[in-house]
């Protein structure tokens, strides 16, 4: 079986500076593969370049065994890619529900969109609550949660996750990590950002840390959190 996410030798500048020097990655069906690493390592970059949301130097990706790398952000989402992005990136003068219609934008299944809501308001009550609000009036936690739920709304294959957890209270963190493994059993495959590497080794099949843009180690999460190089750099061990 070929991967769902295959990521070749990505390089990325931002002007005169290289930031990804030559990333590989690849995530198989239903995988939660975690990207960790210090602030700078190039996490953010990688997903911003594999989601379109910026153009790589060079390098190349396929999703599901298509060479997807010139396709715009709108066709990737077309094809099973969803991106949440860091700092949650919801509409904030536009009510929660009409965040989470955004996400179905380019679905036509009236249907099959009603249940998704349904089910958004099931994995995350506090949005069924808000969702007359507009999205500036949220606490950051429930703009986390319509962030999440608004990527979903698209039925990804695939669903990119920047950061889900920073600056969240503890409490709404188990909530968004708890989504996150309800929604990969279902069989959704999941690329996470994580500036929590303990929570995201915990959760991940497999983990890649990115040291000054690129791959430094790779390998299952257990295993990396059971390293006492990765416990000393990154998990404070």
């Amino acid at each position: 079986m070929s991967a769902l996410l295959e990521v070749k030798d990505l390089v990325v500048h931002y002007g005169a500076v290289q930031a990804l020097h030559g990333v590989s990655v690849h995530v198989e069906p239903g995988e939660i593969v975690a990207l960790i690493g210090c602030n700078g390592a190039g996490k953010t970059t990688t997903l911003k370049a594999v989601s379109r949301m910026l153009r790589a130097t060079s390098g190349a990706v396929s999703l599901a065994g298509e060479d997807v790398t010139g396709l715009s952000a709108h066709q990737l989402v077309g094809r099973g890619m969803a991106h949440a992005p860091e700092g949650r990136g919801i509409f904030l003068n536009l009510t929660v529900l009409e965040n989470l219609e955004l996400g179905a934008y380019l679905r036509r299944d009236k249907a099959g969109i009603a249940a998704d809501l349904e089910k958004a308001y099931t994995l995350f009550p506090r949005l069924k609550e808000r969702r007359s609000q507009v999205g500036g009036t949220l606490s950051g936690g429930e703009q986390q949660m319509l962030a999440v739920a608004r990527a979903l709304m698209s039925r990804p294959r695939l669903l990119l996750l920047d950061e889900p957890s920073l600056g969240l209270a503890p409490q709404v963190v188990e909530t968004i990590f708890a989504v996150i493994k309800g929604v990969n059993s279902e069989g959704v495959a999941v690329l996470l950002v994580e500036q929590n590497a303990h929570k995201a080794l915990m959760i991940a099949h497999r983990a890649y840390v990115l040291e000054t843009g690129k791959v430094a180690t790779e390998g299952a999460g257990k295993d990396l959190l059971a390293s006492p190089e990765i416990q000393k750099a990154y998990l404070g061990g």
